[in-house]
């Protein structure tokens, strides 16, 4: 992707990675209170106002690195095989997830996730950052959503559906998290976490037919 971009562009990232890198060092050696705007910027060699260039709000540097994250569930719904539904789709994807250890779907032990996650976890301002992230996300997947079922955008199942399929991620994630951060084996409680993401993704797909 990078060998894509312009001169210009490739800059802009390099100094948005950098500059996010920085800062989640920052945060989780020092506590993302502990630390403020100017701290980031002092140590990443740029100014206050390019920080906030780059980042609009001090916890959108937290969770940079899972932005691409945020459009996932209609990715998988607009990229699912001929034949599968959106929901089996959006099944498949979370239990793949989940045997590969993917930290996205909370089953990881990997200490920067831990850390990661304990800050997240035990900061509010990150936890309704989080959760806007995935407001925004539910709204990308219900237009996914409207094109697979051949529904108008503002039409009520879609919405609906996309609510519900949220929900059922989120639901299944922060379980997953509480758990590594409780100190549970990924490989002890793998079988379980699947079981768990089988039943809820099931009651998900009734609902649609």
């Amino acid at each position: 992707m990078t060998e894509q971009l312009g001169l210009r562009e490739r800059k802009k990232l390099r100094t948005t990675e950098h500059i996010a890198k920085t800062a989640l060092e920052l945060f989780l050696e020092r506590g993302f209170d502990q630390v403020s705007v100017s701290d980031v910027a002092a140590a990443a060699e740029v100014s206050k106002k390019t920080v906030f260039n780059y980042f609009p709000a001090k916890e959108d540097l937290v969770l940079f690195p899972i932005r691409d994250h945020k459009g996932e569930p209609a990715r998988v719904v607009r990229t699912r095989e001929p034949g599968e539904s959106p929901v089996a789709a959006l099944r498949r994807h979370f239990l793949t997830g989940l045997q590969q250890r993917d930290p996205i779907t909370g089953l990881a032990d990997y200490e920067e996730f831990l850390s990661f996650q304990g800050m997240v976890m035990s900061t509010p301002s990150l936890k309704l950052r989080l959760l806007e992230q995935w407001t925004d996300s539910e709204a990308v997947l219900a237009e996914a959503l409207a094109e697979a079922l051949g529904q108008p955008p503002t039409a009520i199942v879609p919405n609906a559906l996309a609510s519900q399929a949220i929900s059922v991620q989120r639901t299944l994630i922060v379980r997953n998290v509480e758990r590594m951060l409780s100190g549970d084996d990924p490989a002890a409680i793998y079988e379980q976490c699947a079981a768990e993401a089988e039943a809820a993704f099931e009651l998900l797909e009734k609902t649609l037919k």
